[in-house]
This record gives C-alpha cells, structure tokens and sequence, in this order.
C-alpha cells in the first residue's frame, strides 16, 4: 500500500488520480479488518507458532538446526521472529514490494552466506500450515502469499 501510494503521487503529480489508479485503496479497505484482525492473533501467538512451526520441521528433519558450528536454533528463532514480524506488518500495509526489497532480499543474503536455504524453505513451507490454525479462512488466504513470498525470495 504504502508503495503503491508513493508510486500514485508521482504518476498522479499535478492532476487528479483515475477511479482505476485509485481501485487499490478501495480493495485494501475491504480486506482492511481481516488485516488487522490476523495481525492482531499472529501478534498474540506469535510464540506458540513458532515452537509449532520449529517441532514439525524437526518431524521433517531432527538434524535440520545442525550446522558445522553446532544448533543454531537460538539463531534460526531470532531470524524467523524478525521474518515474523515483518511478514505481519506487511500484511497490515499490503505492501509486499516493501518486504521484498527491503527485508527479504537482505536476509537470502545472508541465509546463502551461512547456508540456511533449507531451513528457510521448510520454514516457510511448515509455516503457512501452523499460522492456518490461528486464522480465519479470510485471513489466511491474504497471509500466505507473503509466507510464499517469504519462501521463493528465501529458500
């Protein structure tokens, strides 16, 4: 959104926007309070979908936080609260061109650098099903798309 509405002010300088180049803010404020209302659930459970999303990547894969450096849980669990947080407040903006270039492509990144892609794509994988019990079918579906988005930039 925030994104979209920089992009309007230049493209609508010195005139007055289109009903179509205006179409974007109509649609955010329809999906406005399943944003918030998931925001909100993701916000409160925020740990409780981490340790879900942690055991069943370790069902998967019980060596998955091992690396040549020992269990980098600690380390994988402070990444993902960041990844988290910024996936919600994208969802609350609907700004996923914002969470692209400035979050996610830093964090590849550095997931490449210490060898995290797997780890990153089960994420993101595990994920979407954990947070899908936290939310409404609504909710879910404007949500995952940036747990997608999380996973292709990611993993």
């Amino acid at each position: 959104m925030l994104t979209q509405l920089s992009r309007l002010s230049v493209e609508a300088d010195g005139r007055y926007a289109t009903a179509e180049e205006l179409q974007f803010i109509n649609n955010y404020f329809q999906t406005f309070d399943w944003r918030l209302s998931a925001y909100e659930k993701i916000t409160k459970a925020e740990a409780e979908i981490l340790n879900r999303t942690e055991a069943k990547m370790r069902d998967i894969d019980p060596n998955l936080f091992q690396n040549a450096s020992g269990d980098f849980t600690p380390t994988w669990r402070k990444d993902i609260i960041q990844l988290l947080t910024f996936a919600t407040a994208t969802l609350l903006v609907d700004d996923q061109e914002r969470l692209r270039e400035g979050m996610l492509i830093w964090h590849a990144t550095i997931a490449k650098s210490y060898k995290f892609e797997r780890t990153c794509k089960i994420t993101f994988e595990v994920m979407p099903e954990v947070v899908k019990e936290f939310l409404t079918p609504e909710e879910a579906a404007l949500f995952n798309p940036i747990l997608t988005l999380n996973q292709i930039v990611l993993g």
